[in-house]
C-alpha cells in the first residue's frame, strides 16, 4: 500500500533539493538560461514534434548530469575536508559527466537548428 504522507516527504525534499541546486549553483543557472533560450528558439522556428523531444531530452540530461555532479561534490566536501588525490578525481570524473552530457546537448541542437 502506498504511504501517502512518506510520498509527500519525499516530493517535498526533492524539491528542496533541487530549490537548493538551483539557488546556490552557478552552472546550473548558465544551463537554465540557456534552456530558456533554447525553447524561445524553438518555438520561433517551430520545431516538430520529434525535434522537441530531442532538445527536452538532451536538455533534461544535463541538468540530471548537474545535478548529480552536485551531490557528488557536496558529499564529496563532507567526507573530505583536506585536499585529497582521489576526492579531485572523483569531482573532475563528474565534472566530466557534465561536460559529455552538454556536448551531447550541443550536438542535439546543431542538429535540430542547423541541420534541418
Amino acid at each position: 500500500m502506498i504511504n501517502f504522507s512518506r510520498l509527500a516527504k519525499s516530493f517535498k525534499h526533492a524539491v528542496h533539493g533541487l530549490r537548493h541546486a538551483f539557488s546556490y549553483h552557478q552552472n546550473l543557472k548558465i544551463h537554465s538560461v540557456l534552456g530558456v533560450i533554447v525553447v524561445f528558439l524553438g518555438i520561433i522556428l517551430k520545431l516538430s514534434y520529434f525535434e522537441w523531444i530531442a532538445i527536452f531530452l538532451a536538455t533534461f540530461l544535463v541538468f540530471a548530469a548537474e545535478m548529480v555532479n552536485t551531490a557528488l561534490e557536496e558529499v564529496i566536501n563532507l567526507v573530505k575536508e583536506e585536499h585529497s588525490e582521489r576526492a579531485r578525481i572523483a569531482k573532475d570524473v563528474a565534472a566530466g559527466m557534465v561536460l559529455l552530457a552538454a556536448i551531447f546537448a550541443v550536438i542535439v541542437g546543431v542538429i535540430v537548428f542547423f541541420l534541418d
